[in-house]
This record gives structure tokens, C-alpha cells and sequence, in this order.
């Protein structure tokens, strides 16, 4: 049986009253019995959660009820349990923390490129591929040819571009992705600020490319690295590692793995 939903999701809208929204957000994830991890702060959202179908619907239908957040887009994915152990709304400077102030992708991001564009633009021999992911979520899977800034933290991916800046020699097109989408958003715009002018990334991140992009077709290699108990998904983002996997086959995985929310 496949009947429980996780849906991950975020949206960037400014939320100065974030903090109010907290309890009400959790008595209503509470009562719809759905689990998992979701983070506000004054810049938007970004959760995972699980539950069943009309549980998670309600919860959706009670964000985008706020007018700011009535564009918040959902990626949905089946399991035969809910793969959290219980449900947090924690508050945060920011829902994924690239740790540079002053970056909004609110009002300045990169080009969107969509799954089923993205095989032509990274095999472009003049368009630099970077996967913006940790090198655990690396160790897994990517796409052919992409750089990796082998970082542990989101925050230290600033420092890996200007480091890369200063030894490239010429200006590169870059094209950018992540898992569901939302680091790259921040990235983009971080790129953007510091001088790049063509910065492309991927729509939906990498499970809407392995949603829409047939296996035969696919640049992808390996599984995708996911934040709860299913650790990492296959092209069919069916769970390929979870409880069990051998443990000395896992990459060195951070202690607060099931955290729920890419970041």
C-alpha cells in the first residue's frame, strides 16, 4: 500500500508576522494527523510533511488561504508509512540559510529552466553544471558532468563560488539544482548580486526532473538524497535505502537527518 502522501513544498513571500502564524499552523497539521518538518520565517516557507491525502490537502488549503502564500507549489510523492517520527513548525532566520543578508529571491532570481529543457542546456561544453547540494546528498546521485562544492553546509557555498570566481578565466553561463528547487532560488539570486549575469536553474529541482523525464532520456545517475526516513529515492522516486540499508554502505550522513526540509 502507498496511501500516505509527502509533499514537500515552499514559497518565498514576506512574512513579518511569521511568528503568529506558528500555533495555528501546527493545530491544523495536528488535527489532520499529518507528521514531518516545516519552517517559517519572515522570508516565506519550506516544509516536508506526510499524512493522509485529505490531511495534507488541508493543511495546503490553510497556507495558501493566506493571500501571500496562494502561489505556494507542492511536489507529492506515495509511501506505505509516514516516514517522520512526529510534527514540528519551527521559526528561523531563514528557511534555507545561505547565511548572506540582503539576498531576495522575491525580487530577483535566475532563468527557470524546465525538466524537460534542462538535458539540452547542461550538455552545453560553455555552460557550468553545479550541484548546490552537500557532498552527502552528492555521494548519491547526480547529473553527468555537474561541479560539486563538496560542502557539509548550504552556508559555506558563498565562499566555494567567489573561490571559483577568482580562478576562472573567462565568464561562464552557470546552471544550477538541488533537490526540490529552493536553495537554488537563493543561490541564483546570490549569483545575480555578485556580478553573474547568465544564471539558469532548474525548475522544481531534481525530483520534478525525475517526475517528467523518462529513465531513457534522463542525465541523471544514481538516487536522489531525501530528508526523512526513506533516505534517498530512485528515478521512479520509489525509496531505495531507509531502515534497510547496511550502514557501513551510507555515506557520512549528518545527525539530524530526518529533519524534513531541504536546506
Amino acid at each position: 500500500m502507498t496511501d500516505i502522501r509527502i509533499s514537500a513544498f515552499y514559497h518565498f513571500a514576506p512574512l513579518p508576522d511569521y511568528e503568529a502564524l506558528r500555533q495555528p499552523l501546527l493545530d491544523v497539521a495536528g488535527a489532520a494527523c499529518v507528521r514531518g518538518s516545516i519552517l517559517l520565517a519572515s522570508e516565506g516557507v519550506n516544509g516536508t510533511i506526510a499524512g493522509p491525502e485529505a490531511g495534507i490537502a488541508q493543511v495546503l488549503a490553510w497556507l495558501r488561504a493566506d493571500p501571500r502564500l496562494a502561489a505556494l507549489e507542492e511536489k507529492a510523492s506515495w509511501a506505505g508509512r509516514i516516514p517522520f517520527a512526529r510534527l514540528k513548525v519551527r521559526l528561523k532566520r531563514e528557511i534555507v540559510s545561505l547565511g548572506v543578508e540582503g539576498i531576495d529571491p522575491t525580487r530577483e532570481v535566475g532563468t527557470y529552466v524546465a525538466p524537460q529543457d534542462w538535458n539540452d542546456l547542461i550538455s552545453d561544453p560553455d555552460v557550468l553544471v553545479i550541484d548546490t547540494r552537500n557532498d552527502y546528498e552528492v555521494a548519491f546521485g547526480t547529473f553527468e558532468g555537474a561541479s560539486s562544492p563538496d560542502t557539509r553546509s548550504f552556508r559555506a557555498f558563498p565562499e566555494w563560488l567567489r573561490q571559483q570566481r577568482e580562478e576562472a578565466c573567462a565568464p561562464r553561463k552557470v546552471a544550477m539544482f538541488c533537490t526540490g528547487g529552493i536553495r537554488c532560488e537563493k543561490a541564483s539570486a546570490f549569483l545575480l548580486s555578485e556580478g553573474f549575469e547568465e544564471v539558469y536553474h532548474l525548475e522544481g529541482g531534481i525530483l520534478n526532473y525525475l517526475e517528467k523525464v523518462p529513465q531513457e532520456k534522463s542525465l541523471w545517475r544514481g538516487d536522489c538524497f531525501v530528508f526523512d526516513e526513506r533516505i534517498a529515492v530512485d528515478h521512479a522516486l520509489r525509496p531505495t535505502w531507509g531502515q534497510n540499508a547496511p550502514e557501513e554502505a551510507l555515506p557520512v550522513l549528518p545527525r539530524d537527518l530526518a529533519r524534513g526540509t531541504e536546506g
